[in-house]
C-alpha cells in the first residue's frame, strides 16, 4: 500500500510538472516547479514555514557574502599595509567609494535614489509589500563598493533591505497574498540582520519594532524559521573576527546604577545630535541644485578627509569597537597621528571624544551624498566610544571602580536605541553579541531612558516623520494605516451628472429627472469645473415654469466645499468630508473635472480591507 502510495505521489508530481510547463504564461526553473508543487500539497502554514527556511537561507547567504568581503578589505588595509601607505588609502579610497557607488547608480541601476529601511516602509504601506526585483543585488553592490572602500556606513540596512527583497520576490513568483508577502519581506530583513551579527532575536525583534510596525501578524514560526538559519550560516561560515561578538565584560553590580543612569542621558542627547545634524547633512545636499556626482565628489572628499585624521572613522568600525571592549584603545591609537605623540590620558580622552563627535559628520556625508549604508553600526560604533570617554571621564575624575567595559557595552545600546528607536533590538543585539544577559538591567535601563529622550524630542523617528506625516508608511495607529493604503483615483466615481455653465434651468431639470445623484457638476466649454449644483439648491424653483428660460445654471451654481485631486490621500480626503460635512467632493485634476469621490465609497473600501488584513485564513 505504502509502494502504491509512493508511486501516486510521483506521478501527482509529474502530472503537475506538465501541466505547469505546458499552460505556464513563463517558462520556470525546474526548483520554482518543485516548490510550486509543494505549494498545491501543502497547507498555508506548512508552506510558510518552508518558505521561512528558504527566504532565511537567501538572505542569510547574502549577508554573510557582503560582511566577508567588506571585512576581507579592511582587514588587508589596517594589518597588511604600514601605516604611513595606509594615510594613501583613508585619503583616496572613501572618496572613490561614494563616487564609483553613485556613478553605478546612475548607469546600472537608472539613478534610484530610495534606499535604506524608510524604502521598504514605504513599499509595505504604498506597494502592497512588492519590493523591486532589483534590490535583491543593487544594494549588496552599493554597499559593498561604499563601505569596503572606507566609507562610514553601516552593511546592516542594505542586508535587511536585500533580505526583505528577497522575501518579497519569493512570495510574487508563488502567487501569495500582501499578508504573506509582507510576512516573507520581514522573515528575509530578520534573516539578514541574524546573519550581520549572529543574534537571532535580535532580528526578530528589528522585525517587530521597525518593519512590522502598525502590522498585526499571528504568525511568527517563518520569522523564527529564518532567524535561525541566517543566524546558523554566520556561525557557520564567518570567522570569529568577522562577527560583531565579544566576551569580556565585568559582573553587574548594583553599586554601577549612577553610571548608567548619567550615561542613558548623555546616549539619549548624543543620539540626538545624531539624528539632527543627519537630517541637516541631508537636507544641505537636497537643497544644492548639483548633479548627483558633484555631491558625491563633495561627500567622499569631507569623508576621506575625516578618515585621514581619525582613522577610525573608515568603514564599519567593529575592529576598533573590538579593541576598546578588550581594553586596547592604545592600539587604535597606534593607527593615527596620534602614534608620534606620548600618549597622555588627556590625549586617549580628547581622541574618543573627538571620534565620537566626528562619526556623525563623517556617516551623514557617506549616506547623504550618494553613498549605500545605514546607521546601525555607526550608532553602535559611536555609542561605544562615548561610553569609553564617559568611562575616562569618570577615572580622571577620581572613581574608583569605573565598569569601563560595561559602559562601553551599554553605550552601544543606549545611542542605537536613540537613533533607531528600537530599544528592544538595541537590547538583544547587545546582549546576544557580548554574551551580557547579566547585564540585561543596564541594558534595559540605558536604552529605555535613551529611546524615551529621542521620543521627547520626536515621538516619530526623524527619518521617518517626513513619510508618517504624509501618511507613505505605516504607524501604530492602525486606522490611519488603512486609510494610507487606499488610493483616491480607483475610488473616483466618474458617472457623474455634468452641465454646462450657460445652460438654463429648464435644460437643468430635465437632467436631474434622468439622474440619480443629488449633485450636478458644472462645466465651461474646457471642461473645467466652475461649481455644483444640489437637489436643495433647486428645489425652491424647479417647480416655477416661468424661470425655467430666465435663469441660467450659472446664477444657481456655488461653489464646491473643497476639491480633491487623484494623489491626495484617503486620510486627507476623509478630513477634507469631515471638515466640510460633505458626502461628496468633486476631483479634478489641473482644474478638469474627473469625477466625484464619496465618503461612502471611501468607507465601504475601507472595511473590505479591514476583513482582508484580518483574515488569517
Amino acid at each position: 500500500m505504502s509502494q502504491y502510495s509512493r508511486i501516486r505521489k510521483y506521478h501527482s508530481f509529474f502530472r503537475f510538472k506538465q501541466d505547469f510547463e505546458r499552460y505556464s504564461l513563463k517558462k520556470a526553473r525546474s526548483y520554482e516547479i518543485i516548490i510550486h508543487w509543494l505549494h498545491s500539497k501543502m497547507s498555508r502554514s506548512q508552506f510558510l514555514m518552508l518558505s521561512g527556511i528558504l527566504v532565511g537561507t537567501a538572505a542569510g547567504l547574502g549577508g554573510v557574502a557582503l560582511k566577508m568581503l567588506v571585512h576581507y578589505i579592511h582587514y588587508v588595509i589596517t594589518y597588511k599595509v604600514h601605516f604611513s601607505t595606509q594615510i594613501i588609502f583613508y585619503a583616496l579610497f572613501p572618496f572613490l567609494g561614494i563616487v564609483l557607488t553613485t556613478l553605478m547608480v546612475i548607469w546600472f541601476f537608472k539613478g534610484q535614489s530610495r534606499k535604506g529601511i524608510p524604502a521598504i516602509l514605504y513599499e509595505i504601506a504604498q506597494n502592497s509589500s512588492l519590493v523591486p526585483a532589483v534590490k535583491m543585488y543593487s544594494q549588496i553592490l552599493q554597499s559593498a563598493v561604499t563601505v569596503g572602500l572606507g566609507g562610514s556606513a553601516g552593511l546592516e540596512s542594505p542586508i535587511a533591505v536585500t533580505g526583505a527583497a528577497i522575501g518579497s520576490n519569493y512570495a510574487r513568483i508563488y502567487h501569495l497574498g500582501y499578508k504573506e508577502r509582507t510576512l516573507l519581506l520581514a522573515a528575509g530583513a530578520t534573516a539578514g540582520i541574524a546573519a550581520a551579527f549572529n543574534a537571532p532575536i535580535a532580528g526578530m525583534m528589528f522585525a517587530f519594532e521597525i518593519l512590522l510596525t502598525g502590522v498585526v501578524f499571528s504568525d511568527f514560526i517563518p520569522l523564527i524559521l529564518a532567524a535561525v538559519c541566517g543566524s546558523l550560516l554566520s556561525k557557520v561560515i564567518l570567522q570569529e573576527e568577522v562577527l560583531f561578538h565579544f566576551q569580556s565584560r565585568e559582573p553587574f553590580n548594583y553599586h554601577n546604577l549612577p553610571y548608567y543612569i548619567i550615561l542613558s542621558i548623555l546616549c539619549g542627547l548624543y543620539a540626538r545630535y545624531f539624528v539632527v545634524f543627519s537630517q541637516w547633512v541631508e537636507h544641505f545636499f537636497h537643497r544644492r541644485q548639483w548633479s548627483k556626482l558633484q555631491k558625491a565628489m563633495l561627500g567622499g572628499g569631507v569623508v576621506a578627509l575625516l578618515c585621514v585624521i581619525m582613522p577610525p572613522l573608515f568603514g564599519e568600525g567593529y575592529t576598533s569597537v573590538k579593541l576598546l571592549v578588550n581594553g586596547d584603545a592604545g592600539n587604535i591609537i597606534e593607527h593615527s597621528f596620534l602614534r608620534y605623540v606620548h600618549l597622555e590620558n588627556w590625549i586617549v580622552l580628547l581622541f574618543a571624544g573627538s571620534v565620537c563627535l566626528l562619526k556623525v559628520f563623517a556617516t551623514s556625508f557617506t549616506i547623504h551624498s550618494g553613498g549605500n549604508g545605514g546607521n546601525f553600526a555607526p550608532s553602535l560604533f559611536a555609542g561605544a566610544f562615548l561610553g569609553y570617554f564617559f568611562a575616562m571621564v569618570c577615572e580622571q575624575a577620581g572613581m574608583k571602580d569605573v565598569p569601563i567595559v560595561n559602559l562601553v557595552i551599554v553605550g552601544m545600546a543606549g545611542v542605537m536605541s536613540g537613533v533607531l528607536y528600537a530599544p528592544l533590538t538595541a537590547i538583544f543585539l547587545i546582549a546576544e553579541s557580548s554574551s551580557g544577559y547579566d547585564l540585561f538591567i543596564p541594558l534595559m535601563l540605558v536604552s529605555t531612558i535613551s529611546f524615551l529622550i529621542g521620543k521627547w524630542f520626536s515621538p516619530i523617528s526623524p527619518d521617518l516623520k517626513e513619510l508618517a506625516d504624509a501618511g507613505k508608511i505605516f504607524t501604530r495607529e492602525h486606522d490611519r494605516n488603512i486609510l494610507s493604503i487606499l488610493k483616491i483615483e480607483p475610488l473616483i466615481e466618474k458617472d457623474v451628472q455634468q452641465i454646462d455653465i450657460q445652460c438654463s434651468l429648464r435644460q437643468l431639470v430635465e437632467l436631474v429627472k434622468q439622474g440619480k445623484r443629488n449633485m450636478v457638476a458644472v462645466v465651461n466649454q474646457q471642461q473645467f469645473l466652475e461649481g455644483i449644483i444640489t437637489l436643495e439648491d433647486i428645489r425652491p424653483i424647479m417647480f416655477n415654469p416661468a424661470l425655467y428660460d430666465s435663469t441660467t445654471v450659472g446664477e444657481l451654481m456655488k461653489a464646491p466645499p473643497a476639491l480633491v485631486h487623484p494623489e491626495d490621500s484617503a486620510a486627507f480626503v476623509m478630513q477634507k468630508l469631515d471638515e466640510t460635512h460633505s458626502w461628496n467632493l468633486p476631483v479634478v485634476e489641473q482644474n478638469r473635472l474627473l469625477g466625484f469621490v464619496s465618503k461612502s465609497g471611501i468607507l465601504n473600501r475601507y472595511r473590505q480591507l479591514l476583513q482582508e488584513y484580518s483574515n488569517d485564513d
